[in-house]
Parts: structure tokens; sequence; C-alpha cells
């Protein structure tokens, strides 16, 4: 992947972490790294007659120019250039749009001003979906010990969140945790004693077809350990077990089987509010 590090900054502590995370990824992947902020005036909601909108344009751009500045200084000790982009538009139209040249979009947990609700509503779902590089989610402190734990699926659409978990396992030099998770839906039904099912076969044809959606990897990073795991639980409670003494999570943006929906339903909802290491989202194409 080429192009820069975009990383969303609107004056947070929360954003501060995201672009320290993201300022060691652009030092560890020797890539550019960028910061935006994003802002919108507001149509209604100040003195109209003590204020003109082109004083309080004046105002918001200074507190963007001014927070860019301070997140850019904080991580001069790991990239001595780091570029600045200050956009008037709506924050998720604004890092979508930066997505489209970049080799990662960074967000915080948790936002002030112009990234306010970034991750707890709709703004993040359309980022992360709509985006055209992977995005990263960096909720508060995080760790640079640990696996990459991966969230696979066995569907052709998770490719890409595979290869960019080899990497990113590769450049760090840690171990590489590819989880597939199936549930037995049917046997929890009141028909489940009529079915002829025998789900330690089921079992061991996901563990085949796990094998199967690594084995080209494999071959691809021999310098990467990989522990396959199959479970028989839901794909958000799995992952997030498997993630508690990670340094990242990467899990597809769509997908059938354990991950489904993953971006649409409940299953999102639990990691981004509970991941507890950084969480990246890779968008199939």
């Amino acid at each position: 992947m080429s192009g820069p590090i975009v990383v969303g900054v609107d004056g947070s502590a929360s954003a501060l972490t995201a672009v320290r995370w993201a300022a060691e990824e652009a030092a560890r992947h020797r890539a550019p790294l960028e910061l935006v902020h994003a802002y919108l005036l507001p149509r209604r909601g100040y003195p109209e007659l003590v204020l003109t909108g082109h004083e309080v344009r004046d105002a918001f751009e200074r507190q963007g120019r001014q927070w860019l500045a301070d997140a850019a200084d904080s991580v001069r000790d790991l990239v001595p250039e780091v570029r600045t982009s200050l956009v008037v538009d709506r924050p998720a139209a604004a890092m979508i749009a930066a997505s489209r040249g970049a080799r990662l979009v960074v967000l915080g947990s948790q936002g002030l001003g112009g990234f306010s609700g970034l991750i707890i509503g709709s703004v993040a779902v359309s980022v992360a979906a709509h985006g055209k590089s992977p995005v990263a989610i960096v909720r508060g402190a995080y760790r640079d010990t640990g696996p990459v734990v991966l969230g696979v699926d066995g569907e052709p659409a998770g490719e890409e969140a595979i290869a960019f978990a080899f990497a990113e396992a590769s450049v760090r030099g840690t171990t590489l945790v590819a989880l597939l998770a199936w549930t037995a839906l049917l046997a929890e039904t009141p028909y489940a004693a009529s079915l002829s099912v025998d789900w330690d076969e089921v079992e061991d044809h996901q563990r085949q077809l796990l094998a199967q959606r690594l084995a080209g990897w494999r071959q691809e990073y021999p310098d990467v350990v990989v522990e396959r795991r199959v479970v028989r639980e839901r794909p958000a409670k799995a992952l997030l077990d498997a993630a508690r003494d990670a340094r990242l999570l990467v899990v597809g943006s769509r997908g059938r089987g354990g991950f489904a929906g993953m971006l649409l339903g409940s299953t999102s909802q639990a990691l981004v509010y509970h991941a507890p290491c950084p969480l990246v989202v890779v968008r199939a194409d």
C-alpha cells in the first residue's frame, strides 16, 4: 500500500492518542503522516447581531489550525515532516475523501469540535463502510506488545483484511492470531432434535476452511508465526476475548458466515465501543 496515513484531529485527548498511534505506524512503514481537521460553520446558534459570518469562520479556522499545529508538534520526535489539512466539510465526508489516496485513515474513539460523536454515531460507520482505505479506530491507551488478531470468515471478501493483518504482524515482528468464529444457530432452536448434523464434523470443516484461507499468505510471509483458532462462539465475543492482550485487531468490513453484516449490526457496535486495542476495518472492494 502507498499513500499517507491520515488522522482526524479535533483538539481532543482521544484524537492526540490516535495521532500518536498513527505516527508510530507511519514511522514503522516509512509512510507520510497527514493530519486533517474538518469543520462546518454553524448556520445558527451564535448571536448574529454581535458576530458576523466572517468572524465565525475566522474563529473556526484559527482554532482548527492551532489544533493541527499542536498535534503535529506532539509527534515531531517520530515523524519530522507532518502535513496538515484544514477542510470545510462534514467530518465523515472529509475523511472519506482523504481515504481515496491514503494508506490508512485513523480516528480517535471520542471527539470534540468537528469530530464530535465521530465514533458513537453513523459517522464512524460511514467512514468504515465507504472509505477507500483501511480505517483504524484507536480507543484510549494502547500497548506495543501482544499479537495481531485477525477475524476470518472464510469468504473471498475478507482477503484484503488477511493481507493487511499479515503485513502488520510481519512489520511488528509478532504473532498473528487468525480466528474464525462460528455459531450453530440451528442447534439453539426447537428443531435441533430433528436435525441430523454432526457438529464435530462442521467444526472440522471450519478448521479446514481457515487453513485454506491462510495457506497462500503463510508462504508470502514465512516470518510470521500463525496461531489458528476456530471457536464455537458469536463473533463479537470471540474477537473481544482474543483481543484482550492484543496490540491490534483486524476485521473485514463485510462478509458472510461468522462476520455477516459486521458494520451494520451489533457486532460492529460491540467492537467499536469495547475493542481493548486499536481496531482496523479493511473494506473489501
